[in-house]
């Protein structure tokens, strides 16, 4: 059987790492935005899955494929919810800098009075399957991954905020995961098996 390609519809080089390797055993051809050279959309939705969307139509809009697209970011309790769609640029939102080292850096300053036990948080992730650019009904997958916020940063591996995240149940950093168990209960990971599910019986 033919593997179907999709685009995917993301320049972050984590989150690339991180589809390929899960979506490796799917019958799905995937290709990077990248190869195609999809010019970026401004995200100005307010909430994960209306970026999701936005990414997804523009990127099949320019392929004419369709398109898989992930938003996603980190909700801190303390923060009312921030910092939220605008996790990959909330340092810069303030002009404390760009990157995930400065991001890093903004969410400790904002919780240094903040106890370890009111320091709550999750990883959300939503993503979005759209079949062509004008989908009327795209599938929607949504994944969430509770933990807390350290006090510093922790671990070598993964990308943006894993190395502040602490995972309750494993007693490490996401940052100190390996590849294939941080792949397997994230929340890109389980909005992932979610969308395959979907998917699937959708054909």
């Amino acid at each position: 059987m033919k593997k179907q390609k999709v685009v995917l519809a993301s320049g972050n080089a984590g989150k690339l790492r991180e589809f390929f390797r899960i979506l490796s055993d799917a019958n799905l051809n995937i290709v990077a935005q990248s190869d195609y050279d999809v010019t970026d959309v401004p995200e100005t939705g307010l909430s994960f899955v209306e970026n999701a969307i936005i990414k997804a139509r523009n990127a099949s809009q320019q392929t004419g494929l369709p398109a898989l697209a992930d938003d996603s970011g980190i909700e801190v309790d303390a923060l009312m919810g921030q910092p939220g769609i605008y996790s990959a640029r909330y340092a810069k939102m303030n002009n404390a800098g760009e990157g995930d080292e400065d991001n890093n850096r903004k969410l400790l300053v904002e919780l240094k009075d903040v106890p370890a036990e009111k320091r709550t948080a999750r990883f959300r992730c939503c993503i979005v399957y759209m079949r062509h650019a004008d989908d009327p009904s795209p599938l929607i997958a949504d994944g969430f991954w509770e933990g807390t916020i350290l006090d510093q940063p922790s671990g070598a591996n993964g990308f943006g905020y894993d190395p502040l995240f602490f995972v309750p149940t494993h007693g490490v950093s996401s940052a100190e995961l390996d590849a294939d168990e941080k792949n397997r209960i994230s929340h890109r990971g389980q909005a992932l098996q979610i969308m395959l599910k979907l998917m699937s019986k959708s054909n």
